[in-house]
């Protein structure tokens, strides 16, 4: 899909679109996996994961309309620092709220699977949200938090989803041991792709990469784990990434009480997580109102194209309502597609519009 920035009529208020072509996605059978996100972004609203405000369709394509971050991908915020990496104070801030994201995911009965750089987004604001959860997988049983009690810390909270799954998902640099091997993984692979994370916000690159698929995958299952020497950091961070990972799941850090035992570790011991989101973040993008696309990467409109059901409003000064154009409609009036519409019958027949535009933001 493509995003593009958008600007809502009345309020001026400026989101993110990710527009995805229908055809496209049934011929190269992502359908279950443009479900699986539009279910996850209308039921989290957690301040670090992106909030969808709208979804709808039209004959031809699937819109979400979602918080947009100025900052784009923090993968592009990475490049731009000194050797590709942050100080062990700032990759401590920014792993806290990630892991208050996937904490709550897994509360929600979610196991991400496909935590990196560039699906974490940096909001004007300077603190981060995750988006992209097409490659999420949903818990078959509810999760039913328990509390739990940890030495010298007080209570917490255990909560994880139960599933086992098979699939091959990932990104190659990131994906856990146990999903190479095909043993079927749970929401511990969360937890190496976290730990594969802090690696590189500390180092500035990955720790098992190789010179091609294969040979990264040999590294993720039988390469040590080495620390580089040219760059210092605590012994709590080093024993902190160690557990995480553990190509043995049962004993990677969060097998047992999930983000509870992260949390709990020492590397984290002076964040404070309820008050995390008040507190200034170590990087702000600079910016020059909301038009400032400076951490986006350019491309032709003239090529790529902004799709024929959506208008392009910059240059207008004043919104009408006569103006606003209709969506395509099914025989039946309502928004959507018929049957006829696509190849065989329509697949995204099930796909349910949301409107909410008051949800939790910065």
């Amino acid at each position: 899909g493509k995003i593009y920035l958008v600007r809502k009529r009345h309020t001026k208020e400026y989101y993110g679109m990710k527009i995805l072509d229908k055809l496209e996605m049934k011929q190269r059978k992502k359908i279950k996996r443009v479900m699986t996100e539009r279910e996850i972004l209308a039921t989290a609203d957690h301040p670090f994961i992106v909030t969808l405000h709208w979804s709808f369709q039209s004959s031809s394509k699937i819109y979400f309309v979602m918080d947009y971050c100025a900052g784009a991908a923090f993968f592009r915020t990475l490049q731009l620092q000194p050797n590709h990496r942050l100080p062990e104070s700032s990759a401590r801030f920014y792993a806290a709220e990630v892991l208050l994201a996937l904490e709550y995911l897994h509360m929600m009965g979610f196991i991400y699977r496909d935590l990196k750089p560039e699906n974490i987004l940096l909001h004007e604001s300077g603190h981060l949200m995750l988006t992209d959860f097409d490659l999420s997988k949903t818990s078959a049983l509810p999760v039913t938090p328990k509390l739990v009690q940890q030495f010298m810390e007080g209570p917490a909270i255990k909560a994880m989803p139960s599933t086992l799954t098979n699939s091959f998902v990932g990104t190659e640099e990131y994906i856990a041991p146990e999903i190479i091997q095909g043993y079927g993984h749970t929401a511990s692979v969360d937890w190496w792709t976290f730990g594969i994370l802090m690696y590189e916000l500390l180092f500035g690159c990955t720790p098992f990469r190789g010179s091609s698929c294969q040979q990264t995958f040999q590294n993720v299952l039988h390469k040590e784990l080495k620390f580089p020497h040219t760059v210092e950091i605590s012994k709590d961070c080093k024993d902190f990434v160690r557990k995480l990972l553990r190509t043995d799941p049962k004993k990677r850090l969060g097998s047992n009480n999930g983000a509870s035992d992260l949390k709990g570790h020492a590397f984290f011991k002076n964040v404070n997580w309820a008050l995390i989101r008040n507190e200034t973040p170590p990087i702000i993008p600079t910016l020059n109102g909301p038009l400032d696309m400076r951490y986006f990467k350019t491309y032709d409109q003239s090529v790529s194209g902004i799709p024929p059901d959506v208008r392009d409003t910059s240059s207008e000064e004043e919104d009408d309502d006569e103006n606003i154009p209709s969506l395509p409609k099914s025989k039946s009036g309502d928004i959507g597609v018929e049957a006829s519409d696509l190849p065989d019958k329509d697949p995204f027949k099930k796909f349910e519009s949301l409107s909410n535009p008051t949800r939790n933001g910065y």
